[in-house]
């Protein structure tokens, strides 16, 4: 209702100025027209012609916004000083919104507003008006422009530019403390009224928040907000124009206001004593239990240092900090053991990390509790008295005896019997026993420190009453040397003397080693044999350093009298007892150039020419490797023209019949190679002359002697090869006689096939089947009607 009686009082006081009508009046001709008089022959009657004074008349025109009435909208009236009103004139409107917002009647110069305007779209309008005559088509007054104003009214309310403010402040915050600034928006006319005066007052979050009416800075109302009472609070602000008076328009925001944590709460145990408990098999890092402190703040604010202030148990248990949890978490720390300490106490304190100074002074930032741990007992397994043993034997201990003693016991109060084994894996060769009552070990087979300097054995301890429990500790035993191995050359040596040599000079240093070791090192001395002590050739010098050099005692030695000297050295150590040995040194007698290289040390030299030089030796050998070659590339091209071999390859399939591939003399030649006799031993050989080689007459063509009664084709083979090899007349070149003697003929004449095409008709078989056993596969392949039909 107010509303509308404020829209009418504007309408009515904008009415007030508007030119209903505008009379002509000298006073505005002369403001808004000018006159001007022109001076022309007319064509018709050749008069001067003066012209009138003339010119606009309006005012500023002003239109009200948001019309709502049933008409259009007066604006106001054109007119010019020229309209007799006798219709000879018409009025054009052109501009900003001529002809759609604004419409003219071209008869009377009315301008109306044909739709409802919008100041905050546009408050302004600018036209241009003209005066045409309707006859002529001329300008009675020149265009002129005029200005539409649009007065405002409060059509907008103001609003926010946010429909929701975020804003955060710490707590415990004093009062006025700013939190955040709202800001509000009127679309009316500032210039014009309280439309757009805005005033901020908050309508929800007091007493907690004001917020500042002509700011609008939102700030904190009370002191020492707890965030841990209240986190969130909704503050809505409400923005109203014309200055906050009745009848303005308003709007609303909402502003959520989050309290941010600060470090004001100290940690707090829930309650004031812990009891855990613990095995005393425990190992350490073993967790025995948690506990928390608690914070009711948030964040790196929360975060709390757990630590053994004080207590029996500081170096037995510790506590470290769970920093997703932000617990206590209770751990062994070293071995317990229950018969030393059943109960440990501790205080524990929890502490925050991050204190904030400006709230120190309610209290320190930290809390104690009072921690109880209990040990447990359990069966343990026995202990040794140390974690390791070493024990030293001489190597020549006798069996049986002992060497040294282990020692373990349960560490319980039940004090349980225990007995001792050897773990055999450790000594697979059962070099060592143990009592199994008291833990003395002994020995059970000979010691031998060169072939086995150390043992590593492994003894058991087991309650006798729980197997169970077993526990194992490592024993070393050292083996300590005796002096039982004498000392030797410490490598062969191949020693030699030249003859050119003389006497006094070194011919060899030898050096010796013993696989024994005394604790004081190794000395060995050097000497000859008794039977040697003066040796008319060589002598041996100790050089004081485990070494001895052979030296000779003549000048001058020969190869063809004596080639070589055995020297035998009596090498001696220093331990207890004294071990020795007797080492027999070789050396040759040698050839040796003027600067003792040696060049030969064989017997076999001595049958050259003493004359006979190096580059000699070596003109022979390049002869005889020269005459080598050539009979090598000679025996090469003979084989080259030998024909390929008389025996044809076993893998032949077909029937296996000797070829003898001599050509012989050609068809005259009968007595090259008479297969015949070979087959026949009762043919006679006549003496004739072979053709193949020419016979030397100083040779006697020898006859052979007849083999008929001979019938071992074995000797007779062998009689065949003599002859042939002391036969003079044979080829000077490699040949392969063949023998094809076949022996007496047999009782079954011959079974080949190959005389069968001679014999006319089919052949009887049948006798076969009378030859035993052996000839009845053959029996039944060739005897009787059937078989042929087969």
């Amino acid at each position: 209702m107010m509303r509308t009686y404020f829209f009418l009082m504007v309408f009515l006081w904008s009415c007030i100025f508007h030119v209903i009508h505008v009379m002509p009046s000298q006073k505005r001709t002369n403001k808004h027209s000018g006159s001007e008089r022109l001076t022309g022959l007319s064509e018709n009657d050749g008069k001067t012609l003066h012209r009138t004074k003339r010119g606009w008349m309006w005012n500023q025109f002003f239109l009200l916004e948001e019309y709502t009435g049933p008409d259009t909208q007066y604006v106001g009236k054109l007119h010019t000083d020229q309209d007799k009103g006798d219709g000879n004139l018409k009025y054009i409107l052109t501009g900003d919104g001529a002809g759609s917002l604004f419409i003219i009647d071209e008869n009377t110069g009315d301008i109306h507003a044909a739709k409802k305007l919008d100041r905050e779209e546009k408050s302004l309008y600018v036209l241009r008006a003209k005066a045409i005559d309707r006859k002529t088509g001329r300008q009675v007054e020149p265009e002129s422009e005029f200005i539409i104003k649009i007065h405002d009214i409060n059509d907008n309310e103001p609003k926010f530019t946010k429909d929701m403010y975020t804003a955060s402040i710490p707590e415990m915050s004093r009062v006025g403390t700013s939190v955040i600034q709202v800001t509000a928006t009127d679309a009316d006319d500032a210039n014009y009224g309280n439309s757009a005066k805005v005033v901020y007052s908050i309508l929800q979050g007091q007493p907690y928040f004001s917020v500042d009416p002509e700011t609008g800075i939102i700030k904190t109302a009370l002191p020492d907000m707890s965030r841990e009472n209240r986190e969130q609070y909704q503050v809505v602000i409400q923005a109203k124009d014309m200055g906050g008076q009745m009848g303005g328009l308003s709007g609303t925001t909402t502003v959520n206001i989050t309290l941010t944590d600060v470090n004001d709460n100290p940690p707090r145990f829930p309650q004031s004593t812990y009891q855990f408990s613990s095995p005393e098999s425990a190992p350490p890092g073993t967790r025995l239990g948690r506990i928390k402190a608690n914070d009711p703040d948030v964040g790196e604010n929360a975060e709390i240092e757990y630590s053994i202030s004080n207590g029996d148990g500081s170096d037995m248990f510790d506590i470290v900090t769970d920093k997703d949890t932000q617990e206590g978490i209770i751990t062994v720390k070293k071995h317990l053991d229950f018969e030393s300490k059943m109960l440990y106490t501790l205080r524990v304190e929890a502490t925050n990390t991050h204190p904030d100074p400006r709230f120190l002074q309610l209290g320190p930032f930290k809390d104690t509790a009072l921690l109880k741990i209990s040990v447990e007992d359990i069966d343990e397994p026995p202990v040794f008295s140390r974690p390791w043993y070493l024990i030293e034997v001489d190597e020549d201990a006798k069996e049986g005896s002992i060497i040294g003693q282990v020692v373990a016991q349960d560490p319980d109060i039940t004090k349980n019997a225990i007995k001792y084994s050897v773990d055999r894996h450790t000594d697979l060769d059962r070099v060592f026993n143990i009592y199994s009552g008291n833990g003395s070990l002994f020995i059970s087979k000979p010691l031998d420190r060169e072939e086995t300097p150390w043992h590593n054995i492994t003894v058991i301890a087991t309650e006798i009453n729980n197997p169970k429990q077993s526990s194992q500790i490592p024993v070393f035993i050292r083996i300590l040397d005796i002096n039982d191995h004498a000392p030797e050359f410490s490598k062969y040596y191949e020693t030699f003397v030249c003859e050119n040599a003389k006497a006094g000079q070194l011919i060899q240093t030898v050096s010796a080693v013993d696989k024994d070791e005394p604790p004081r090192g190794h000395k060995f001395f050097f000497e000859l044999v008794p039977e040697f002590a003066v040796h008319p050739n060589f002598s041996i010098v100790d050089n004081k350093d485990n070494t001895a050099g052979i030296l000779t005692r003549r000048n001058g030695y020969s190869r063809s009298k004596m080639s070589t000297y055995l020297l035998p050295i009596i090498i001696f150590d220093n331990d207890y007892p004294i071990q020795s040995s007797t080492s027999t040194l070789t050396i040759r007698v040698c050839a040796c150039d003027s600067w003792g290289n040696m060049q030969s040390c064989n017997t076999e030299a001595l049958l050259l020419p003493a004359g006979l030089s190096t580059g000699a030796l070596v003109a022979i050998l390049l002869c005889i490797i020269i005459l080598l070659v050539l009979v090598v590339l000679f025996t090469a091209l003979k084989r080259q023209r030998k024909k390929e071999p008389l025996i044809v390859s076993k893998d032949d399939v077909r029937d296996n019949i000797v070829t003898y591939n001599d050509e012989g003399g050609g068809e005259e030649d009968t007595q090259a190679f008479d297969i015949g006799t070979l087959r026949n031993p009762e043919a006679r050989e006549e003496s004739k002359m072979r053709r193949d080689v020419i016979p030397e007459t100083i040779f006697q063509i020898r006859r052979t002697a007849p083999l008929w009664e001979n019938i071992d084709v074995q000797d007779f083979i062998h009689r065949r090869l003599k002859e042939n090899d002391l036969d003079p007349a044979a080829p000077p070149y490699d040949s392969l006689a063949t023998y094809a003697y076949e022996g007496n003929d047999s009782i079954a004449n011959s079974l080949s096939s190959l005389e069968s095409l001679t014999t006319e008709g089919n052949q009887d078989y049948d006798y076969l089947s009378d030859w035993g056993p052996r000839f009845k596969k053959l029996a039944d392949m060739y005897g009787g009607e059937d078989s042929d039909q087969d």
